[in-house]
């Protein structure tokens, strides 16, 4: 087994699964602080479409992306103009499919986790003349600051974990954006199970880690 083959996957996975979950997170506990205590009329309807990708099959997923950002697409070709190169088959089309799949895991737990807090606690921070901003760094965020961190390590198990979205928006281009998951279905259809199978032990050592972690902190 060649090492710089075996970790080449494994080094980018890392980084595209770093970046869609900050994404995700940044997207998901701005979409549930206000949501957590909203209610409006149509209040289901949009978290229904706010957790479609949850239930939605990765490859209707990487489809709509495709169309959406694809190079006969106005945002594909204002990013083709913006950075002389189309957002399909780049690991920025990567990131931006594990964002997505991502993203409802994060929104639900943070949302779970503001909707916990006890609203008179805030009420008690704005009594003594607490602004908006200070409640959310001094009440807000470490009240709810396990259910974050919960969110924030689901969504990276689930960017790390990305395959149809990936493959469909991103292809499986070696050195250059191709995945753990992607490279484990490539050695398994061209019968390297010795290199799909260390390459399978690894994301299944990662992801127990990341599971591990968050049991401790809660």
């Amino acid at each position: 087994m060649s090492w710089p083959a075996f970790l080449d996957p494994v080094v980018r996975s890392i980084q595209v699964a770093l970046l869609a979950s900050v994404l995700a997170f940044v997207a998901g506990v701005a979409a549930a602080k206000p949501m957590s205590r909203a209610r409006f009329r149509g209040k289901a309807l949009v978290e229904t479409v706010a957790m479609l990708p949850l239930v939605l099959p990765p490859t209707v997923i990487g489809f709509v992306l495709l169309t959406v950002l694809g190079r006969r697409s106005w945002p594909g070709r204002l990013a083709e103009w913006l950075f002389d190169r189309p957002i399909v088959f780049s690991w920025q089309a990567a990131v931006i499919a594990a964002a997505v799949v991502a993203f409802p895991l994060v929104y639900q737990t943070a949302k779970v986790g503001f909707a916990s807090i006890d609203p008179d606690l805030e009420a008690a921070g704005r009594s003594m003349g607490a602004g908006e901003w200070q409640l959310l760094r001094y009440v807000t965020l470490p009240l709810a600051g396990r259910a974050l961190l919960a969110a924030y390590v689901l969504g990276f198990a689930r960017a790390i974990g990305e395959f149809g979205a990936t493959l469909m928006l991103a292809g499986n281009i070696p050195g250059k954006t191709q995945t753990l998951p992607t490279a484990i279905y490539i050695a398994s259809e061209t019968g390297n199970a010795s290199l799909a199978w260390w390459w399978t032990g690894t994301i299944v050592a990662f992801s127990y880690a990341l599971l591990l972690l968050v049991s401790r902190k809660n």
